[in-house]
Order: C-alpha cells, then structure tokens, then sequence
C-alpha cells in the first residue's frame, strides 16, 4: 500500500522551501514590542518626543525580519522525476541538479526550538559530490528527509 502512494507521487513534483515559522513568530514579537512601548510612553506622559525614537527599534528589527523572509522565499529544493534541484537566489540565483539516484544520505538536524516548532535542517548528501546540500528551517523535516529516500530508492532498487 505504501509503495503504491510513492508510485502515485512519483510523476508529481515536490518542492520543499524553507518554513518561514520563526520569522511569523519575530513579526508578532516586533508588533508586541511597538505596541508596548507606545503604551508605555503613553502612559508615562513623557513631553520629550524624543522619546518615540525609541520606536524605530522594533521598526529596524522588522526591517531585518523581512529581509531574512524574502532570503527564505528564495530557496528552494525541487524534487522532479529522476532528479533534484536546489535554486537559490533572487536577482542572481544558483541552481544545482543532481540525480535523485545519487542521493546516499539525508540528515535532519534540529535545535530545541526548531524541534517544538517541528522545523529542521535539511542535508543532503550524493555520491560523487564534494559538498551537501543544506536546507535551513524546513517544516517537517523528518518526512521530507523520508520523502527523498523513498522516492531515491524508488529510483535506484537496488539499494
């Protein structure tokens, strides 16, 4: 029954792109932070409107946070019939193809926080290559990194 599901799947492209999770979770810090110090400078009746400078700090810090969104957006692992593609990039991007059936290991690693928000990094690597290929903060990093080794062995059956 499992192997037909893969079967099925296996025409179809799979993407997998970085989860954008932490940085939702900075966007309502940001907000939380602006909104309190407003409130905070309202409720002190502070005549200095210098002090509303105090503002631009969660303004910068979303500044950084769409930035880091945006770099996010713009990789990408797509998983096509025999092959993967990596792209990263906006205005220059790099790609890298490799075959599907090259691909010897796929590792997940995970901090505390990425395992509560069930987010990881993704490894790749492939025979006959000198360096992996790594996805940073991937939503459900354990069954992509099981998605990927089932549709290489789907592949390649004699591993």
């Amino acid at each position: 029954m499992k192997t037909a599901r893969w079967t099925r799947c296996y025409h179809a492209r799979v993407q997998i792109s970085a989860s954008v999770k932490i940085i939702k979770v900075g966007y309502i810090v940001c907000l939380l932070a602006a909104i309190g110090i407003a409130i905070y400078l309202l409720a002190i009746h502070d005549q200095d409107e210098r002090m509303w400078a105090i503002e631009a700090v969660p303004a910068l810090a979303v500044l950084y946070l769409v930035v880091r969104h945006m770099r996010r957006r713009m990789v990408k692992l797509t998983i096509l019939d025999d092959r993967l593609r990596y792209e990263a990039g906006f205005l220059s991007k790099t790609t890298r193809t490799m075959d599907l059936t090259k691909v010897q290991d796929v590792r997940v690693d995970q901090t505390i926080g990425q395992r509560m928000l069930n987010i990881g990094n993704l490894s790749l690597e492939t025979a006959g290559e000198s360096s992996r290929i790594v996805m940073r903060s991937v939503d459900r990093p354990h069954e992509a990194a099981d998605r990927i080794l089932a549709l290489s062995r789907a592949r390649h059956p004699g591993v």
